[in-house]
């Protein structure tokens, strides 16, 4: 009995509810001016077009978060190329301002050098082994470059001498490399000597001056210049003092020398194609040096002593690849 009876209530209470809901829908559609179907229907879609434009929001957003995203990811790509052209641009800027610098000091070496005739060119590549140095520039005979040719820094320092060359490259081979020599004088007292790099154990190299006399006054930092030759303009430099002792024989001194031109910062160099040389003239009180070969005054050879005789015999080879 008491099932039935809340059983009949609560269809009573759903009756009445459903009745009131439709008296309020008619009230206000008589209040609004819509006709009681459409304000049933509107009260039964009302629920459902909220859910539609709550959808619809949401699908917005992530359609534009995806349109955005894509969009951002463009503007990223292209401002990235933007920023690798402008690094390129100012790279090509700093080289041409480098290349300028060397160009105004070539041309103050040039102004006291006018016989001086030269090729500029970059260096294309090194050789990788561990007992050469050398490297490769992109000029060869198509710019009449030839094999001894100096190559030189804007600065005049000694870089190296053009060992190979073919139609559009050249090989150089560098001042640190053992098989060159060349004839060399210190600057400040003008004793004699031969400069040669000297490759150690491990892998690294030295440059030195070989054959010079027991009395030789050395002094560090002192400069190290060419004497002059057909391969070697005189007084360019090749390096500074930086150490002097007896060579293995004991017979003569040998001193250590920092080259005057950094290889490892190298870009360009410059090849000397032509330039005045002469024979120079011999005194009677000095050794005269011409192409590595020292020539001792005749009145002066009843005085060369072992010392003497081994600066002369180092120096014979000098200013020529070794064989």
């Amino acid at each position: 009995m008491k099932k039935n009876f809340w059983s009949g209530r609560m269809k009573t209470i759903l009756i009445a509810a459903l009745v009131v809901a439709i008296l309020a829908a008619v009230v206000l559609g008589l209040s609004s001016g819509a006709s009681f179907f459409e304000n049933v229907t509107g009260s039964i879609l009302s629920p459902v077009r909220s859910a539609v434009a709550a959808i619809d929001r949401q699908f917005e957003k992530y359609y534009n978060y995806l349109f955005q995203y894509a969009k951002l990811e463009a503007d990223n790509a292209a401002l990235q190329s933007q920023i690798l052209s402008m690094e390129e641009d100012i790279r090509t800027v700093e080289e041409l301002q480098r290349e300028n610098e060397r160009y105004k000091a070539l041309l103050q070496l040039s102004e006291s050098h006018e016989d001086y005739s030269y090729v500029a060119s970059y260096i294309t590549s090194w050789d990788s082994s561990d007992y050469k140095s050398a490297f490769t520039i992109g000029k060869g005979t198509n710019y009449g470059l030839e094999e001894g040719m100096c190559a030189i820094t804007e600065n005049g320092q000694v870089v190296g001498l053009i060992t190979e060359v073919g139609f559009n490259w050249a090989t150089v081979t560098t001042i640190m490399d053992s098989s060159l020599e060349i004839s060399a004088s210190i600057a400040s007292s003008g004793y004699n000597g031969v400069v040669q790099g000297t490759f150690l154990q491990d892998g690294t190299s030295i440059l030195r001056m070989n054959y010079l006399l027991t009395d030789a006054v050395i002094k560090n930092q002192d400069q190290v210049v060419t004497t002059g030759s057909t391969l070697y303009p005189r007084g360019l430099l090749l390096g500074y003092i930086t150490n002097a002792s007896l060579d293995e024989t004991g017979v003569a001194k040998y001193a250590t020398l920092d080259p005057s031109c950094d290889l490892g910062t190298l870009e360009q160099v410059f090849i000397i194609t032509n330039y005045g040389y002469t024979v120079p003239e011999k005194r009677a009180d000095e050794t005269v040096v011409v192409d590595g070969e020292t020539n001792a005054d005749a009145n002066a050879e009843t005085a060369v002593d072992a010392n003497a005789e081994a600066a002369a015999d180092g120096a014979n080879t000098a200013d020529s690849p070794a064989q």
